[in-house]
């Protein structure tokens, strides 16, 4: 009988950075413009992109779920969530573009239906439902796949950014804590789903023993 040998190559699912870092910059940084150039028409149209956000609990509103992330209230609302929407987006990209496709989408949907089903009445817009959703699911990640440096990161951006959570919180008028509870909520499910099918592509993977 003979074992094939364990390989001793670092696991994807263990990456703290990117694999193609440039390509990650791309995409996030193609996204962020994205933001600010619906933001210049959004302006040039005296806010009435805004229209389109989410109207909770009303089915002329539900389409809002896929459009409220790229509208903002104004260039003070789009500023705030830049940083986040660049750190967050970028780092979550550590698995490769299509796993942080699928992360991002999950995240979306979760969040803006929160949001359609709880939210105060108004239109809710912002990307910042997607960001702590991508927050959330950097602080679990590493938990989920046992990855002592993705927990590193997690406690980094923990004690930097920890205090931006109490949003998922009622209290700050005018603010959706429905979106970033949503977020927050479908970022852990994310990363629950993706260790999920890392242990299922890992065990369908292991090379067997062969007689």
């Amino acid at each position: 009988m003979s074992t094939l040998p364990p390989t001793t190559q670092k696991k994807p699912v263990n990456r703290i950075l990117p694999p193609n870092p440039v390509q990650a910059l791309i995409v996030i940084g193609l996204f962020t413009a994205l933001l600010y150039l619906i933001e210049v028409v959004d302006a040039a149209m005296s806010g009435r992109l805004d229209q389109f956000g989410i109207q909770p609990r009303t089915l002329g509103g539900l389409d809002g779920v896929l459009w409220a992330p790229l509208l903002h209230a104004g260039w003070a609302h789009l500023f705030a969530n830049t940083l986040p929407v660049l750190l967050f987006g970028f780092l979550a990209m550590s698995n490769g573009v299509g796993q942080w496709i699928a992360v991002t989408v999950t995240i979306w949907l979760f969040s803006g239906l929160g949001v359609w089903l709880t939210g105060a009445d108004g239109i809710t817009i912002g990307a910042s439902g997607i960001a702590f959703g991508w927050l959330a699911f950097l602080l679990v990640r590493g938990l989920f796949n046992r990855a002592f440096g993705q927990i590193v990161v997690a406690v980094v951006l923990f004690l930097y950014w920890g205090s931006t959570l109490l949003g998922v919180l009622p209290g700050n008028p005018g603010v959706s804590w429905q979106g970033h509870l949503f977020g927050a909520i479908g970022g852990i499910l994310a990363a629950w789903l993706v260790s999920l099918a890392n242990r299922t592509r890992s065990a369908s993977s292991t090379p067997a023993s062969a007689a």
